[in-house]
């Protein structure tokens, strides 16, 4: 029986600015099927421009009622970009992963938190202060990964590869801002041995 997979997160979720297919959830999906682990396309609830207070509103909106086999949970960047507090963004991420553990089956292991990438390292942020960007990044990946290590989730640290964006344009998409189909190919690489490591 084909598996069921929720993808919780923002523009990085979606693949702004890349094709539907190339996002990393259906990347991801594809490597899975590739090793003879059938999923169904993923469930995918995210936006450009959400914080975690947009995501919840939506999640609310949804009323899940199923269970899924994995689910992934990115989203913090927004609430760095706007300037919003820290501490907002903690609880707001807590509430967020109890209920990915939820629609996890309260499996904890099923669920996979992703840091934060930054985009201090894109074009896009040529007239900004870098290593303010990078720092608040940073402070925010604190964060999840305390609060993933907390619940026992899988955690991924995708923020060093997106770093590279400054010196390997091909890992960016063509707003300057957002990841390329090759750099979310890299993200679906890091989870590929996870997910296998779940089901195997």
């Amino acid at each position: 029986m084909a598996k069921n997979y929720l993808a919780l997160g923002d523009s990085y979720t979606i693949g702004e600015a890349v094709a539907e297919h190339e996002n990393f959830p259906h990347q991801l999906v594809k490597m899975l099927m590739n090793r003879q682990l059938t999923f169904n396309d993923p469930q995918i609830i995210a936006r450009t421009g959400w914080t975690t207070g947009d995501l919840m509103d939506a999640i609310k909106q949804k009323e899940i009622k199923i269970h899924y086999d994995l689910v992934t949970l990115l989203i913090g960047v927004n609430n760095q970009y706007r300037g919003m507090a820290i501490e907002e963004y903690e609880k707001d991420f807590e509430d967020l992963l109890e209920l990915s553990i939820e629609f996890a089956g309260k499996q904890n292991g099923h669920v996979i938190v992703l840091s934060i990438p930054d985009w201090g390292f894109t074009p896009f942020a040529a007239d900004r202060d870098r290593n303010k960007i990078s720092g608040e990044i940073d402070s925010f990946n604190v964060v999840n990964k305390k609060i993933a290590k907390i619940y026992d989730v899988q955690y991924v640290d995708i923020t060093p590869g997106s770093r590279l964006a400054s010196s390997q344009h091909t890992l960016l998409a063509s707003d300057g801002l957002h990841p390329s189909a090759i750099e979310y190919s890299r993200w679906a690489n890091l989870l590929q041995p996870i997910v296998l490591g779940l089901f195997e």
